[in-house]
């Protein structure tokens, strides 16, 4: 008599490493642990971005570019910062504006369909009833869903991106009478640096020149606040924009936290600069709010100015410095330590002082893994900014508040500048190229490495209390 063959054995359940390459598997084949994977995939566009710069080709005198500023403009690029150590509108020929609007283009739409397959990665972390909780929040989108989350990533740039050049080409054409073909593709070209955040102009000073301009303001501004916000966000606003209850606890932080920042930064802004005579003073009062409201934009997401920050107030620098570092919502083209981390951390403190054992934040409980994790984002952020102002006070003759307020924004990949980067030594290009690489991965990173890192205690040792203050 035959035996039957034995069955198979049933497969064994994906660990999270194998869940990781499966999920990043679609952006990047072959990829490994998810922070390597991110990591690997930026630092190869860098390096694409690099070498391209360097053909003669890429820059208006038809000479090739130096490794370094290619380096530092790829980089810029592809964290979407801004920042430049040369001339944009005069260094780089139309084939050289091209490749940054392209490499713009990639690191946006990257960093934001990266960051939201990471959240989704960390869900399928915690234990079935947090997954399923999560899965609630979430509002159904699961890991089979990783292409239908690009395609909703590229489709929604795509939209918002042509909406917001076509506007900028027409008032062009009729507010300031460019031929067609040039305001078509300055539109297109400020319209991905705004909504990507990617802080580079096809002008030498930004959009100054605009300065007080409705037509041109009010637009930028509106797409910044809405890429500053993050996808998540947005994916549920697209599902329940007319269910305010049933919105998920970080789309309710977000929006809250992003809508007070903006109304503080408007009112901070237009108080500190209304009789600057540099900035503010000589407009008219509708002029005034309109810059104001922009420039309470600028910081947190887009890093495109009608302003020269050169010339503004110490108090305004200041305001800017903070709005820089805590920059736009999880998941979104924005940089910081993200506006999540930043409400976050006040709920925390704000439970402390009324002294309440748990924190509570509209109807849900913080679990201290979150606390944590919040804590542990700001203050490496809080360390490498401090650790590397201090360097480049060490390589440079410039005073503390220009250096903080440069570092910041490398580090917030916000891509404004006093006008010190552009006379920065070799060593001060490569450490700032280095800090917008890691402002730009880094919070994303480590949160995500954070998180699928816990691990339970086997056993607790005696509490001890020190002293605290």
């Amino acid at each position: 008599m035959i035996e039957d063959a034995p069955e198979d054995p049933p497969p064994r359940p994906l660990t999270r490493a194998a869940a990781a390459r499966r999920a990043l598997g679609t952006l990047m084949p072959g990829g490994g642990h998810p922070t390597r994977a991110v990591l690997s995939l930026f630092a190869g566009f860098i390096l694409f971005g690099t070498l391209v710069l360097m053909l003669p080709v890429a820059t208006a005198s038809g000479e090739s570019t130096d490794f370094v500023t290619a380096l530092f403009t790829s980089t810029s690029a592809v964290c979407v910062t801004g920042l430049t150590v040369v001339d944009t509108e005069f260094y780089w020929s139309e084939f050289g504006h091209v490749v940054l609007l392209v490499l713009m283009q990639i690191g946006g739409i990257g960093i934001v369909t990266i960051a939201s397959v990471l959240g989704l990665l960390v869900a399928r972390r915690f234990s079935l009833r947090m997954q399923m909780t999560m899965q609630a929040e979430m509002r159904g989108i699961g890991f089979g869903d990783v292409r239908l989350i690009v395609r909703r990533v590229v489709i929604i740039c795509a939209v918002i991106e042509a909406a917001l050049a076509v506007i900028l080409t027409a008032r062009l054409m009729i507010g300031y009478h460019v031929p067609f073909g040039r305001a078509l593709y300055s539109g297109v070209f400020h319209s991905v640096s705004t909504f990507t955040g990617g802080g580079f102009s096809l002008h030498s000073d930004s959009l100054t020149r605009y300065a007080g301009d409705a037509w041109m303001g009010i637009p930028i501004a509106v797409v910044g606040i809405i890429a500053g916000i993050g996808f998540p966000v947005l994916f549920e606003l697209g599902r329940r924009a007319r269910h305010p209850r049933r919105w998920s606890l970080h789309t309710k932080i977000t929006l809250l936290t992003s809508a007070i920042l903006l109304v503080v930064g408007f009112v901070f802004l237009l108080i500190a600069e209304w009789n600057n005579p540099l900035t503010l003073g000589p407009m008219g009062v509708g002029e005034k709010i309109v810059t104001a409201l922009f420039g309470s934009v600028v910081p947190r997401s887009i890093g495109l100015t009608t302003i020269h920050v050169s010339d503004m107030t110490s108090e305004s620098l200041l305001l800017y410095d903070v709005l820089m570092f805590i920059g736009g919502g999880s998941a979104s083209t924005a940089g910081g330590i993200k506006v999540t981390t930043f409400a976050l951390l006040a709920f925390v403190i704000w439970a402390e002082i009324r002294g309440e054992p748990t924190v509570h934040v509209m109807g849900r409980r913080l679990s201290p893994m979150v606390q944590r994790q919040a804590l542990t984002v700001a203050l490496l952020g809080v360390g490498l900014v401090m650790t590397t102002t201090m360097v480049v006070l060490a390589l440079t003759d410039y005073r503390l508040e220009q250096v903080l307020f440069e570092v910041i924004s490398a580090f917030g990949t916000v891509g404004l500048s006093t006008g010190l980067t552009q006379h920065l030594p070799v060593a001060g290009a490569l450490i700032f190229a280095g800090l917008m690489f890691i402002g730009r991965i880094g919070p994303i990173t480590t949160a995500t490495a954070l998180a699928l890192r816990e691990r339970r205690r086997r056993y607790e040792l005696p509490e001890e209390r020190p002293i605290v203050g």
